[in-house]
């Protein structure tokens, strides 16, 4: 009974703050103390309880050595002029019959450079719903394609916090998982452009502004050289080169161009890794360009370390074992990817946040997949395939709710959102087809 009150207690203090605009950092703390409080009531001693959160929160180590990475590369590639190339000839070569089609595919190509769905809506998603609401086109409409799009590469690209996440927690190597992802991803993929080029004809860019552009022009060397920190990536990716080598060599690429290129004196740029990048020019895009840096990775970072230290508290004291069985016995009369597709539901629900629902979901259902003689892989691809994206479609989960707030959008661009549950669908469908002919 008291683990049933704490977990009510914990969702609805998350819900409050969520609906209040507060960190869920608090809530994440006070739900600490409280499971901590109900294994200390079942006999566990405080030192067991604290190598437990040791043990769940070293997990987390190597997603948050990609956080740093991730804050120092989005504000380099801000200075470098690098996302701003991408904007710039984003909009170039954008069509206005097409725009919601061209959304989605730019938002792709954006996350899966940047591995971050909130990097992605904060930057070229915002400039594309100025767009939108300056070209009369259907906000909920253009913010499910966007979302939809960054979430593309929030899933699978190598720079990806959650795909490096699932892959630690799977003990499985990250590129050989972004392999399977892709095969799996076509389906939806396709489904998804057809969809956005069906919604495009009724919704055209009424007209086209291009203060952006002309923003753009005024304060970067936007040469093609500004690319090759990007290029790097998709290279080394290529070579399936470490993904922190790979960002490593990126981020020395983007500081030799804002040094030599653009032209930053290099404390300037110094103070750009640590808090931020920001314009002294004052104009629309110079408001959307600032961000990145270390300091933006801090509460993230804490997100991860402290969801890892529930793990290890429900690992340790067997607190989800009754869930557990419900879904062991739920995956008999179905099949296991069905029960993952509930439990990512439940847990996305419930959690509130991506990086806690998909490790609720992996301690649910792991033990599961090895009854059933299905590898790690097989789990991880589950995982992407459901939670990752599951966590979006979820009202009050911030996921999909910061997202929408930053496009001034409600929960209604869930229904435009195509790829993010497409995903599961047609893998669903692809796994019953599977368990059938089994």
């Amino acid at each position: 009974m008291d683990t049933i009150v704490v977990f009510a207690l914990f969702f609805t203090s998350l819900l409050v703050c969520i609906y209040n605009g507060v960190s869920i950092l608090y809530p994440l703390f006070f739900g600490l103390g409280c499971f901590t409080w109900v294994a200390l009531r079942r006999g566990y001693a405080v030192i067991d309880l604290l190598k437990m959160m040791g043990t769940g929160s070293k997990k987390s180590l190597i997603v948050i050595k990609i956080f740093v990475l991730i804050g120092i590369i989005t504000a380099v590639w801000r200075a470098s002029g690098t996302i701003s190339f991408i904007v710039y000839y984003g909009i170039a070569f954008m069509s206005a019959k097409y725009f919601i089609l061209s959304a989605f595919l730019l938002s792709c190509l954006v996350s899966f450079l940047l591995g971050t769905s909130f990097g992605t809506v904060g930057t070229i998603g915002v400039v594309l719903i100025v767009l939108a609401k300056s070209g009369n086109v259907d906000i909920n409409m253009a913010a499910g394609a966007i979302i939809a799009g960054a979430y593309f590469g929030d899933r699978c690209s190598p720079m990806s916090s959650s795909a490096n996440l699932v892959a630690a927690l799977t003990n499985t190597k990250l590129y050989i998982n972004l392999t399977n992802m892709t095969k799996t991803s076509i389906i939806p993929f396709i489904l998804s452009i057809v969809g956005y080029i069906y919604l495009s004809y009724g919704n055209p860019l009424a007209f086209y502004n291009n203060q952006i552009v002309d923003e753009i022009v005024n304060s970067f060397n936007i040469s093609l050289l500004v690319l090759s920190p990007a290029v790097i990536i998709l290279l080394l990716a290529a070579f399936r080169i470490d993904v922190k080598l790979s960002m490593s060599i990126s981020i020395l690429f983007g500081i030799l161009i804002a040094l030599f290129v653009q032209n930053i004196p290099f404390f300037q740029l110094m103070k750009y890794i640590i808090t931020g990048y920001s314009m002294d020019k004052s104009g629309f895009f110079a408001e959307i360009i600032q961000g990145g840096g270390l300091y933006s990775m801090l509460s993230v970072s804490l997100i991860v370390l402290i969801s890892s230290a529930y793990a290890g508290i429900f690992q340790g004291t067997g607190l989800l074992r009754e869930i557990e069985g419900f879904f062991e016995k739920l995956s008999t009369k179905t099949n296991v990817y069905f029960a993952m597709i509930l439990s990512s539901i439940a847990t996305a629900g419930f959690a509130c946040n991506q990086t806690l629902a998909v490790m609720l979901s992996h301690q649910i259902t792991h033990k599961l997949y090895e009854k059933n003689h299905l590898s790690n892989y097989r789990l991880a691809l589950d995982l992407e395939n459901t939670v990752i994206m599951i966590s979006a479609l979820i009202p009050w989960n911030i996921a999909g709710a910061v997202p929408a707030v930053t496009l001034s959008a409600d929960a209604g661009f869930i229904i435009y959102a195509f790829y993010i549950f497409l995903v599961p669908l047609t893998n669903l469908l692809t796994q019953t087809m599977m368990d059938r002919k089994q």
